[in-house]
């Protein structure tokens, strides 16, 4: 049998369609392995949101040149990436036969077959991303979460960032296509689902029946079934206060909310194009702990975007002080080509930004062990994962709001959910013991 590899980078988008080009493989014979010294088929599925992401893209198509000299095999690009680069990518690397944009996935055994039978030497596939893609089946990692995109495109424009221009305008999916495939992977005993989107609470606004992201979160709801549904990522500017209220009152949504806030400087937002101020972003964020008891915000966070100032910065700091965020996922800002913030005079200095990233991870590290604390000595139900990576003789699992627990009990639970009695708190990690 021939074998196929699926290399991934980026987003949860890419994992999701990830999963969805190990099934397609799976379909037309191929095995599914992670050895790629043995694969006669090697996909890379690529992000291009960040500047190193170009870097790690091209030193492995570098590796899979030796592959193909080697063994033949056959050397596919797809994702964000391969989008934006099209035909470029050929003259840097001519050893890849394949090239297609994240519309065009479904197209891949139409590719291989060209590629085999020498019908075309290089099939390249970067059709405008304006329609819906197919849906496809999916083959996920994990037989405990599942992800269904939702829209697909980004009509926000961040100045930033390169993800409208690659993936086009917003489009979102049927609502009764989202409930069937949660119902599909609720029979098939997934106990996470994950809503996928560039903007997921934008969902619905490209049509004129009325459905909306908080109908699509109460219908998920009514679905049968014992399982949890998390959502990323929303964006401020459009989370109403039907969303809030869809989720306060529904427990199978998770009580974790990622409200990505990339400035605490309501000129820098403005410079980003945010379509926020830093005093509207702490008003919501307010609203939803004052209506959502024991909800745990966690955002995204750009440091050293081209114009801050000291006095920029700080503001920032205010908000992740203000606002105890469980997490944050934390960058430097990088230059994209093609965006207007890498046009942008007075780039900030790379000491400068990493000196402040550090100064922010401080501040986040206080944050989060003092969010971690507040567990003490309480029960909370989690959904084990398995044994733990760096543990073998305890198992992990995470709670509604995604904080990690290590606790010890049968490898038999993975994939359930129990409950836990948190009995010591780390910054990162809760402690605890399964209690009835």
């Amino acid at each position: 049998m021939k074998k196929a590899s699926i290399i991934t980078y980026g987003c949860q988008m890419n994992v999701n369609e990830s999963a969805k080009i190990k099934k397609i493989f799976q379909n037309i014979g191929y095995e599914i392995t992670e050895n790629i010294e043995e694969s006669d088929a090697i996909f890379l599925n690529t992000c291009t949101v960040r500047e190193g992401a170009a870097t790690q893209i091209y030193g492995k198509l570098g590796e899979l040149k030796h592959i193909k000299e080697r063994r033949g095999s056959i050397i596919g690009i797809t994702g964000c990436f391969a989008q934006e680069q099209g035909k470029e990518l050929l003259k840097k690397f001519p050893q890849i036969d394949i090239i297609m944009g994240n519309q065009n996935i479904g197209r891949i055994p139409q590719a291989i077959d060209d590629i085999e039978h020498k019908t075309n030497k290089h099939v390249i596939y970067t059709d405008c991303e304006d329609e819906l893609p197919p849906r496809l089946d999916a083959d996920f990692d994990s037989k405990k979460t599942a992800s269904i995109s939702i829209t697909y495109g980004c009509n926000n424009f961040c100045t930033y960032c390169i993800v409208p221009y690659v993936r086009g305008r917003e489009r979102s999916v049927p609502l009764d296509e989202i409930i069937h495939d949660v119902k599909q992977y609720a029979e098939k005993g997934y106990k996470e689902i994950i809503l996928l989107g560039q903007n997921v609470n934008s969902y619905g606004k490209d049509f004129k029946n009325g459905d909306n992201f908080a109908k699509l979160l109460e219908e998920i709801c009514k679905v049968e079934g014992d399982f949890l549904v998390r959502f990323i990522s929303p964006h401020p500017r459009d989370f109403s206060d039907e969303v809030i209220d869809v989720i306060a009152k529904n427990d199978k949504i998770a009580k974790s909310l990622h409200l990505p806030l990339q400035s605490g400087s309501t000129r820098i937002l403005k410079m980003m194009n945010r379509g926020y101020t830093k005093e509207q972003y702490i008003a919501l964020a307010e609203k939803i702990k004052e209506r959502i008891p024991g909800v745990a915000l966690t955002a995204d966070i750009i440091v050293g975007f081209p114009g801050e100032t000291e006095e920029d910065f700080l503001d920032t700091l205010d908000v992740v002080k203000r606002i105890q965020f469980e997490n944050s996922f934390m960058f430097m800002y990088s230059i994209r080509q093609g965006t207007k913030a890498a046009e942008m005079d007075e780039q900030i200095d790379s000491e400068v930004k990493k000196e402040r990233l550090q100064r922010l991870i401080e501040v986040q590290n206080s944050c989060s062990l003092a969010e971690s604390e507040t567990y003490m000595g309480k029960t909370v139900r989690i959904l084990v994962e398995g044994e733990s990576r760096k543990n073998k003789d305890v198992l992990t699992g995470r709670t509604s709001t995604n904080k990690i627990v290590l606790f010890k009990g049968d490898k038999a639970l993975e994939g359930t959910f129990v409950n836990v009695k948190i009995y010591d708190c780390k910054t990162w990690t809760l402690y605890g013991d399964i209690v009835d």
